[in-house]
């Protein structure tokens, strides 16, 4: 059996060679922008018709593509394979430094930045550059001032959403993280780590002049008053 691979359609302005007429037509509206195809509901245009078809479920609110395993409906083959790495438990993006896998490609590019130490994000106001856009985008709050995250029970306001978790355990009395020595609980896992240091006898921070360690931060803040002759806030 002879397969042909011959291309003899050529592209006038990039020379890309295609096997029928019709794959180069598709192709040069690329160097022409014409979009022929055209949405009859919000008059948005296409290059492709397969590409019109998909925009017109956006307005149907059609889903043809269902997942066998939860039945959760999808209207575009592509969005349900990423969705069926899920059940799977299928990692497909591989990092070539650690060989750590994951599930999505963005994950996977995000994760790169790592390696790299690349900050692309970067603020206009006093130019600290950041991995990801989140990042920015929550560091951004403190030039505004903006606190978006509202307790619904006193109307207190945060920058950050995680913030306002910690405050409503003032209010429920929640002490989710307990000390595994004995057994006492804490609101937060930064005030389980303190006390933690009680058990294991670490002392990390240490005085710069005279070497003394301390549990605490504040400990450490009283203790430098000695050196500088400064009598600590009480």
């Amino acid at each position: 059996m002879i397969i042909h691979t011959e291309k003899p359609h050529f592209c006038d302005v990039c020379n890309k060679s295609f096997k029928q007429k019709s794959y180069l037509n598709v192709h040069m509206l690329i160097h022409t922008g014409e979009k022929p195809h055209l949405c009859v509901v919000c008059m948005k245009s296409f290059r492709q018709k397969c590409d019109l078809y998909k925009h017109i479920g956006t307005h149907t609110g059609e889903k043809r593509h269902t997942c066998d395993v939860c039945k959760k409906l999808f209207r575009r083959r592509q969005n349900l394979n990423i969705h069926m790495l899920i059940h799977t438990g299928e990692k497909p993006n591989v990092c070539k430094v650690c060989n750590t896998s994951f599930r999505f490609k963005y994950s996977l590019r995000s994760h790169m930045l790592i390696h790299t130490g690349e900050k692309v994000h970067m603020c206009e106001i006093c130019e600290r550059s950041f991995k990801r856009k989140a990042y920015l985008n929550s560091h951004l709050l403190i030039h505004t001032g903006e606190k978006p995250y509202m307790c619904e029970i006193c109307n207190k306001s945060f920058r950050v959403k995680s913030s306002v978790k910690k405050h409503m355990r003032t209010h429920t009395q929640d002490k989710p993280y307990v000390c595994e020595v004995c057994n006492k609980s804490f609101k937060s896992k930064d005030y389980l780590n303190k006390h933690m240091r009680m058990h294991t006898g670490e002392k990390p921070y240490v005085c710069e002049k005279c070497n003394k360690s301390f549990r605490l931060k504040c400990k450490l803040n009283n203790h430098m008053h000695i050196h500088t002759e400064r009598k600590p806030c009480v």
